[in-house]
């Protein structure tokens, strides 16, 4: 990005061995002589309220994991001690953190102090039963202005402590958006007062289905209640914490499709006119878009399965004002400059037999159901922008016409992004084909947890380039950031959110963080890496344990294939096989290459089988390599 924070203290790049556990990659470093001994004698010098607020929150961080605080004071000190110092300039979230034997120097902004603090933290080594943090000066700014993590709440609720616990830790990667998915069509989970009924029918369903949706001809269910809503003075908490973390909270009200939930409990905001409280369609008959018989699917249930639902919001008065009462309520909790008004997947079926929507179109001279769509979100824009905000959706906005103000979050690939940019509208890029968090790790998945589809491993994540090719570079500053995007059909528990986000988000905040010509992800694995999955282990993180880096070479001396095992979490323990059977903790214990066994031709290659152990003794999937 242009507009360097520190001019004078432009350095040159060395990427010393003692800073190689910073994720992400920082812009500068150079290593100095020495190290900084930290304990609890040392004193943080913050004058400023914004500095004495992140000393705070470092103290937060250290606290948990290293059993300790410091004390924050506004007098000069002459003995060892870190110091904040407030300087403005055009990047601030830039940082320049200076460390030496007598003391850590941290100047930036309000962000950039917070985030020196935090690679300062990221630095910090266990030696001679002390602690110690290696002598360097960091340069560092973001790539990227928005750098974002989208959680859905919606098909599964996760608890207010939950959603504090992947803040902490975006905000120790240096992400600063949460896009917090509210409502679905499975459930609604915002307290709205005007409208009691959302979170006492629509925020419940009776039931949910098991395992995967089609697998099978007929959906099992588990027969179990399930839902949960943030009431307002939650989700105002959450707003705040986030905020101290330099992360906005951006809320995704989904309109106008996705919203059997709402419906569920006010059916008179769809399509059809209701007759004692049901709605109906008359003799109104239609195809879908694949020409079968139209099911217009007027439950009034929240449902138990996944997928697009037909049921949509009408283009009334009544679902118009309901949908602007929502919003301003909203707008109330949520300071953020963006509302998310989602406007993906919106099946028209509904609206082509609805002599209500047909009427409309007439009325507004629109030439089909996709212009009708951009007039329900032009709308809404027209709505947001008279209340100083502005509206992000996903790429489907752009369909009959983009609303003239709204910013497009590309996901179904890049195509959208590029149309939106080369139109002059902002873009968030954030494409299923390496942003969607919900896909599996691995093409083999007989050992991995049930997942929605698709194929995303953690070198995929990182190595995803925000700006199309197919920009110019002027139409590249349209391109605000990145996100990564979590859906929960498939994902229930608090282990299994993190399972999917971990240690993909690592993977995400360099490619929003990092410059894209100084990323290898050779060097991220192997050299800094490792250190913080241990060091996520320590903050009881569960993350997925990614696969070992496997070499085979073949042996001069012998001709037999040379094998060498190097674990990605440090500090852990690999056992493998060879024989071609089951590896567990009672295989063999790699400590260093070996030799595979000789085997015949006609028998095909061998395969090495191996688990990784985890310093506490999580054990790995098993993992698999041909051994050719």
């Amino acid at each position: 990005m242009s507009g360097i924070l520190f001019m004078s203290f432009m350095l040159p790049f060395t990427f010393s061995s003692m800073a190689q556990g910073i994720i992400p990659k920082p812009m500068n470093i150079v290593e100095g002589k020495g190290q900084f001994n930290l304990n609890a004698g040392i004193p943080i010098l913050a004058k400023s309220q914004d500095s004495r607020k992140s000393a705070e929150l470092f103290n937060d961080f250290l606290e948990k994991r290293h059993g300790f605080r410091l004390f924050i004071t506004q007098i000069p000190q002459t003995g060892p001690h870190v110091i904040l110092t407030s300087i403005q300039g055009d990047q601030p979230e830039g940082y320049l953190l200076d460390i030496n034997s007598d003391k850590i120097e941290i100047k930036g902004g309000e962000a950039g102090i917070f985030y020196g603090l935090q690679s300062a933290l990221q630095l910090i080594e266990e030696k001679d039963g002390g602690l110690t943090i290696p002598a360097m000066r960091i340069e560092d700014q973001p790539e990227f202005g928005y750098r974002g993590l989208m959680l859905d709440v919606a098909r599964h609720y996760f608890p207010v402590d939950q959603i504090k616990k992947i803040i902490d830790l975006m905000a120790h990667y240096k992400l600063n958006r949460l896009h917090w998915h509210l409502t679905e069509d499975q459930g609604w989970r915002l307290e709205i007062k005007k409208y009691p009924k959302l979170t006492e029918i629509s925020a419940w369903r009776d039931s949910t289905i098991i395992g995967k949706q089609y697998d099978r001809d007929l959906l099992i269910y588990d027969g179990n209640p399930h839902g949960g809503f943030y009431t307002q003075d939650e989700a105002r908490e959450i707003v705040r914490y986030a905020a101290e973390r330099q992360i906005i909270v951006i809320p995704e009200i989904e309109l106008p499709g996705h919203s059997s939930a709402v419906l569920a409990a006010y059916p008179e905001l769809g399509s059809f006119p209701l007759v004692n409280g049901v709605p109906q369609a008359g003799t109104i008959s239609g195809t879908n878009e694949k020409g079968e018989p139209l099911d217009n699917d007027l439950s009034t249930n929240v449902p138990g399965f996944w997928g697009v639902q037909y049921n949509i919001f009408g283009p009334t008065d009544a679902a118009f004002t309901f949908l602007e009462d929502v919003l301003t309520e909203v707008m109330d909790i949520f300071p953020s400059e963006y509302i998310h008004i989602g406007g993906d997947e919106v099946p028209k079926d509904h609206w082509k037999t609805s002599e209500i929507a047909q009427k409309v179109i007439k009325k507004e001279k629109l030439k089909d159901e996709h212009e009708l769509q951009s007039y329900f979100i032009r709308r809404i824009e027209k709505f947001l922008n008279k209340n100083g905000r502005n509206l992000i959706g996903w790429d489907e906005i752009l369909e009959g016409g983009l609303a003239p103000n709204a910013t497009v979050m590309s996901w179904r690939g890049e195509d959208g992004g590029i149309a939106a940019a080369k139109m002059g509208h902002d873009v968030i890029m954030s494409p299923n084909s390496h942003m969607y968090f919900d896909h599996y790790y691995t093409e083999d998945q007989t050992n991995e947890p049930l997942a929605i589809h698709g194929f995303l491993p953690l070198e995929k994540v990182y190595s995803y380039s925000p700006r199309p090719t197919a920009l110019s570079s002027e139409e590249h500053k349209f391109i605000l950031g990145v996100q990564g995007n979590l859906w929960t059909e498939y994902i229930s528990t608090n282990n299994k959110l993190e399972y999917f986000i971990f240690p993909r988000l690592l993977a995400l905040s360099e490619v929003a963080w990092t410059a894209g010509d100084q990323k290898d992800y050779g060097e991220f694995t192997k050299k800094r890496l490792p250190k913080r999955l241990a060091e996520l282990e320590k903050s009881n993180v569960f993350f997925r344990i990614p696969e070992a880096d496997v070499t085979i070479s073949r042996d001069m001396e012998t001709g037999r294939h040379r094998i060498s095992i190097e674990s990605l979490v440090d500090k852990s323990q690999v056992y493998y096989t060879v024989d071609g059977y089951k590896a567990d903790p009672t295989g063999k214990l790699y400590t260093s290459p070996f030799l595979a066994p000789v085997s015949r031709s006609e028998y095909g290659p061998l395969t090495l089988r191996y688990v990784i152990v985890t310093p506490q003794g999580r054990v790995s999937n098993e993992f698999s390599h041909t051994i050719e």
